[in-house]
């Protein structure tokens, strides 16, 4: 059974100032470079009235994952990314991101809005989270789900200092 997870993050910027850096094959190509995988690499970065679709490959080398990980997954760890962001309408965008790891039992799917907070935006994320593995399965996904928070955090870091230094 999957695991549902709820994440927000609150930016400095405007709804409009984070769309507009989703929107930047610059403002990718530095976020995957600091991304902390072995390799990654922006496969697509489509736009079309104001839509956006990001697809990604980030790749951990097999020595770098955990052991219940690696109990279950021979080799280095590939995972594809794609997100896909509405046009802004009335100061929002709705977005949905999946990612899978091909080779190996385990989905990920959510939902995202990015609207205007407190301090100028914030993204609230839905995702499910499935390991098809049984009886470890519900514990790959707890480890999956607070790897997201952490992933969630540096890159809603990296967008604002990115934003603040290319405006």
């Amino acid at each position: 059974m999957a695991r549902s997870f709820d994440l927000s993050v609150e930016y400095s910027a405007t709804v409009e100032q984070v769309h507009a850096a989703f929107a930047d094959k610059a403002y990718w190509n530095e976020r995957l470079a600091r991304s902390g995988a072995d390799t990654a690499t922006l496969d697509s970065l489509k736009s079309e009235n104001g839509a956006l679709e990001i697809v990604t490959t980030q790749v951990l080398r097999s020595d770098r994952l955990p052991g219940i990980v690696s109990q279950f997954h021979r080799g280095d760890l590939q995972i594809v990314r794609t997100e896909k962001w509405g046009a802004i309408a009335d100061g929002t965008s709705e977005g949905t991101v999946v990612g899978s790891i091909p080779g190996a039992p385990v989905t990920l799917s959510g939902t995202a809005r990015l609207q205007p907070g407190a301090k100028g935006s914030r993204l609230d994320l839905k995702v499910g989270v499935e390991v098809k593995i049984p009886l470890v399965g519900g514990k790959i996904e707890g480890f999956v789900g607070g790897k997201l928070m952490d992933l969630l955090s540096a890159e809603q870091r990296f967008t604002s200092e990115w934003i603040a230094t290319h405006g």
